[in-house]
């Protein structure tokens, strides 16, 4: 955007300038930036086929016909494993991540699991699911 606007700085120009603009204000920054990774689809067709596939692929494996659980549970982890394992020597870049990074990544994941079984119970059953917290809580604090 900084580029546009030094670039195009003639009398005519500063209406395409506010248009792209204000056009592009709602995007994710960032969106524009990845053109040079290799694995990273280019276009918004490419990005549309690369999920279409992998909700197929997704609907084959589990005869489900739905993959919204699915993406939920595990979110980016989808995307990223169904293409590192599209890439040329994923194990050795894999044996380079040391141990700690490792753990943290495991952690968060156990987290984001812990997230969507705490969704669950709270769905099916929200009386008891407030109720049980509270009593944890009113146990922390000394209360009955």
């Amino acid at each position: 955007m900084n580029w546009m606007q030094q670039t195009y700085t003639e009398k005519g120009d500063e209406v395409l300038v506010n248009n792209v603009k204000s056009y592009s204000k709602g995007f994710w920054r960032g969106l524009f930036t990845c053109y040079d990774a290799p694995h990273v689809p280019r276009t918004n067709n490419d990005h549309e086929r690369f999920f279409r596939q992998t909700k197929t692929r997704h609907r084959r494996m589990t005869g489900r016909r739905s993959w919204n659980d699915y993406i939920l549970r595990s979110g980016e982890f989808v995307v990223l494993v169904d293409d590192a394992l599209k890439q040329e020597n994923v194990l050795e870049r894999l044996q380079l991540v040391d141990y700690s990074t490792f753990a943290q990544e495991r952690d968060r994941w156990n987290e984001r699991l812990h997230e969507g079984i705490k969704r669950q119970r709270f769905r099916r059953n929200p009386i008891q699911y407030l109720k049980d917290i509270e009593s944890r809580a009113c146990a922390l604090i000394g209360q009955s």
